[in-house]
Order: structure tokens, then sequence, then C-alpha cells
């Protein structure tokens, strides 16, 4: 790697795209929707999650990525915890998978500012006055190789789509995600290049679109084997979109090199 630290690593937010926003699909009326009332203007995120079990997880994480792609785009967010039974328990796996805390719910009747309501519900859940963001069942019947793991299974399926994992699946994300962590390792060994706004673009495209993590994903796979793409550039590229999938693709970054 080059002696300065790569953007990705210092925090560099990237340019964003003139007229970028986030779309996500309204479940109350099935129509597409801006995420945001306002351009940049604050935006309330409520998690219902009635009880600490999978899918109440699995609807935690789907708000912890549209916290993340709103900040992304610039959008202050206001990120609250619906739900009293097992919050402290459903907290620290949480913690574990990634997912960055979420406030007290507050008083039905306090507001912040006017901030608009995007609600992340289990399908079927309760009746929420706002967007309505659908995430269908999950279950796993296997303890997890490492809670990273976990969540990239979990990633890899739309949330409108049930998902049970067993042990084989978890396996083969553990496998898929030290091998994602040993290339960006390996990448940022390179000079330091920019993610091309070819790549950005599609990125971002992915998950603006109903935040399509899957495809996500499919475009870093596509980056990760593009052969006229510098390795330089496929780290940036990978940092970039861990910023929105939050599975520490650069742990390993600079182990190998030892004091």
């Amino acid at each position: 790697m080059s002696g300065r630290a790569p953007a990705a690593l210092r925090g560099a937010p990237g340019p964003p795209r003139l007229g970028a926003v986030l779309r996500i699909t309204d479940a109350r009326t099935g129509a597409s929707t801006e995420a945001t009332a306002v351009r940049r203007g604050l935006t309330r995120v409520t998690a219902h999650v009635p009880r600490a079990d999978a899918t109440g997880l699995r609807v935690l994480l789907a708000a912890d990525l549209l916290v993340r792609a709103l900040e992304l785009q610039g959008t202050p967010v206001w990120a609250v915890l619906a739900g009293r039974e097992g919050r402290a328990e459903l907290r620290e796996e949480a913690a574990e998978l990634g997912i960055r805390p979420f406030g007290d719910q507050l008083d039905v009747g306090t507001t912040l500012g006017g901030a608009r309501g995007l609600h992340v519900v289990g399908a079927g859940g309760e009746e929420v006055d706002g967007v309505r963001v659908e995430v269908a069942p999950a279950d796993w019947d296997a303890v997890p190789p490492e809670p990273a793991a976990l969540r990239l299974a979990l990633l890899g399926h739309a949330r409108h789509e049930a998902v049970t994992l067993g042990a084989d699946a978890l396996a083969e994300a553990a496998g898929t995600l030290a091998r994602l962590r040993a290339q960006v390792a390996a990448w940022a060994t390179r000079p330091s290049r920019p993610v091309p706004e070819a790549v950005r673009g599609r990125l971002r495209t992915a998950w603006e679109d109903d935040l399509d993590v899957p495809a996500v994903l499919e475009e870093l796979r596509a980056a990760g084997h593009a052969p006229d793409l510098p390795d330089g550039a496929r780290f940036e590229t990978y940092a970039y979109a861990d910023r929105l999938l939050g599975l520490d693709l650069v742990r390993d970054v600079g182990r190998a090199a030892g004091p």
C-alpha cells in the first residue's frame, strides 16, 4: 500500500451523486417511495421487534441497513427500537451481528423536528403510521462460526424472502467471508486507487433501488473479478461498500505484515 492510508480507511465519504436518493417499497400500498420526505431532512427509522427471536433480529438488521443507506446519502437519522420483550438480549445479539445501537422508543405522540417515519416490521406485524418496510421471517438451526458469517448469509437474501439457514449455509458463508477478508487484505498492499465512478454508481443504484443488498453483493463479486480494475481500486470499492454491508471486510488489513 502507498504511504498514506486509503480514503476508505480514513473515513472519507466519497463524492455524492447528484440527484441520488434511496427509494423503498411501502408495504401498505406496494408503491415505491422516496425514503426521505425532504432531501437530507431528518428521518426516523423505527425497528418494531416484539420479541428477541431470529425474525426480530432480522428486522433489526434490515433497519440497520436502512440507517446506513440513508447516512451514505447524507441524511441524518433518528434510529429507534420499539418493543419491550427481551430488549437486553436483543441488543446484545444485535451488537454481535454488527448492528449499531438503536435508541429507546419515545412516547407515541413525541416527534423530533417533524421527522418522517420509516417503520421496519416483520411480515404481518403491527399497523404503523408511516412508510411500512416489511421483513420476512428468518430462522437458523445451527450456531454460526462467527456472527459476521450469519450477517453475510442473511444479506444474501432479499428481505421479503423467508429464509432458514442450516449448518451448511452458515459454514459456506463463513468461508466466503474469510476469502473476502483475505482478498481485501491482499489488495490493500497495492497502491491506492479511487473507486471508479461507474462502479460506485452501480453499487449505489443497487442499494438505492429498494435496498437491494443481494444486488450489491453481485456488483462486488463483479468488481472483484473485473480484469481492468486495479487491485488498489478493488480495495477501495470493497471498503466503500462495507459501509453499508457492515461485514468488517478490512479487518485483516496489515495483520500479515507483523509489527
